[in-house]
C-alpha cells in the first residue's frame, strides 16, 4: 500500500468509527481496495472513497435517492456523515466519500446460498419506482458509459480482442453509451452477487448496495450480467430461473411476464459479455497471463456474438443451444 493509499485508509476508517462512537478503535478493517473504490470498517459503519473523478454533484443525488423512503427495503441507505450537518457524502484527501452502514454480504465459498430470488425480487421493486417521485431527476444510469470504459482500456493495454471488438461494434449505440437508452427506469446499473448484503447484520433481509451507477435507463441492463452468465453456461439454469421468476412475479418491466425473454435482453446481455471480456483481456494483459477458465468462456461468448447480427430488437440468439430455454 502506498503512503497515500494509506492515509485513505486511515482517514476513511476513523470517519466510520467516529460516527459508530468508537473513536478508539485501533485498526480499521479494508474492506475493499480497488482502483475505482477503497472500503473501510469502522465499528458499526463503512465509509466508501468512491472513484477518482467522480462527480460530487451526480453522486449526490444517487446518494438521496437510495435514502428516499420509496426506496426503504431495497437500497441500503447511506449514513449522514458526523458534523456535516446531515450531509451524505464529503471529500476527503481528494476523493468523495459516503457513509454506510454495515451489512452481511453473500459467502463467496457457498455459491449455492447465493440470493437468486431475493436478487430478482428486489430489482422488480427498484425497477417500479415512479422516477418521478424521486429527488432529482436522477442522473442517467451508467452501464453503457462502464461498458464503453473497459473496452477503452482493453485497446490501452494492447491491440485488444478482434471477437471482442467486432461484438462491440455489434451493439446498437445506446447500449455503447453513444445515444439514449430506450426506456427511463431507476435501475441500479452495476447488478451481481457482490451487490447484495443482509442488513441488518448478519442475519436481516438482502438489500442492494453500491449506487455509484444508479440512475435512469434501460431495466434490461440490470437482468443482462446474470443472462450473459447464464449464455456463457457460467449460471445454472435452475439459479437463472429463480431470478427471472422472482423479477417476473415482481411485476419488473424489463421483460414479459412470460415467454422468451431472450429477444428483450439480447443487446443488454451481450454488451455486458463485452464489457466482462473486455475486462478480463485487459487484465490478463496487464499480468502478463493467459485468461483462466471463466474468462475464456466469456471471451467464447463474444465469439458467437460476434457471429450474429446484434440489434435493439429481436435478432439472433448467441446461447448455445444447450442453454436455450
Amino acid at each position: 500500500m502506498t503512503s497515500s493509499g494509506a492515509a485513505l485508509t486511515h482517514a476513511l476508517g476513523a470517519v466510520a468509527a467516529a460516527a459508530s462512537r468508537v473513536p478508539g478503535q485501533a485498526r480499521p478493517a479494508v474492506l475493499a481496495e480497488r482502483p475505482d473504490a477503497t472500503v473501510v470498517r469502522g465499528g458499526r459503519l463503512v465509509a466508501k472513497a468512491h472513484a477518482p473523478g467522480t462527480d460530487p454533484g451526480e453522486l449526490a443525488l444517487r446518494l438521496r435517492v437510495a435514502a428516499h423512503p420509496l426506496l426503504d427495503g431495497v437500497l441500503l441507505p447511506p449514513a449522514p456523515l458526523p458534523d456535516h450537518g446531515g450531509a451524505l457524502s464529503t471529500v476527503l484527501l481528494g476523493r468523495t466519500v459516503s457513509l454506510w452502514p454495515l451489512g452481511e454480504p453473500v459467502d463467496r465459498d457457498d455459491p449455492d446460498s447465493a440470493p437468486w430470488a431475493e436478487a430478482g425480487a428486489l430489482l422488480a421493486r427498484l425497477h417500479t419506482v415512479p422516477p418521478a417521485r424521486l429527488p432529482g431527476p436522477p442522473p442517467q444510469m451508467r452501464g453503457p458509459v462502464s461498458a464503453a470504459r473497459a473496452v477503452a482500456r482493453m485497446l490501452a493495454s494492447g491491440p485488444g480482442d478482434p471477437a471482442v471488438l467486432a461484438a462491440w461494434h455489434g451493439l446498437p449505440p445506446w447500449a455503447r453509451g453513444e445515444a439514449p437508452q430506450p426506456r427511463q427506469v431507476l435501475c441500479h446499473g452495476d447488478l451481481h452477487m457482490g451487490q447484495l448484503v443482509r442488513h441488518p447484520a448478519p442475519d436481516g433481509p438482502w438489500c442492494l448496495i453500491d449506487v455509484d451507477d444508479l440512475g435512469l435507463g434501460e431495466p434490461a441492463w440490470d437482468l443482462a450480467r446474470p443472462a450473459m452468465w447464464f449464455a456463457a453456461g457460467l449460471l445454472d439454469p435452475a439459479d437463472w430461473g429463480r431470478f427471472l421468476g422472482a423479477y417476473r412475479a415482481g411485476g419488473g418491466p424489463a421483460v414479459p411476464a412470460d415467454g422468451d425473454p431472450w429477444p428483450h435482453l439480447d443487446a443488454a446481455a451481450r454488451a455486458l459479455a463485452v464489457q466482462t471480456a473486455a475486462t478480463a483481456v485487459a487484465k490478463a494483459a496487464q499480468e502478463g497471463r493467459a485468461l483462466d477458465g471463466a474468462e475464456q468462456s466469456v471471451l467464447d461468448t463474444c465469439r458467437r456474438i460476434a457471429e450474429v447480427k446484434c440489434s435493439s430488437t429481436p435478432g439472433d440468439d448467441p446461447r448455445p443451444a444447450r442453454t436455450r430455454r
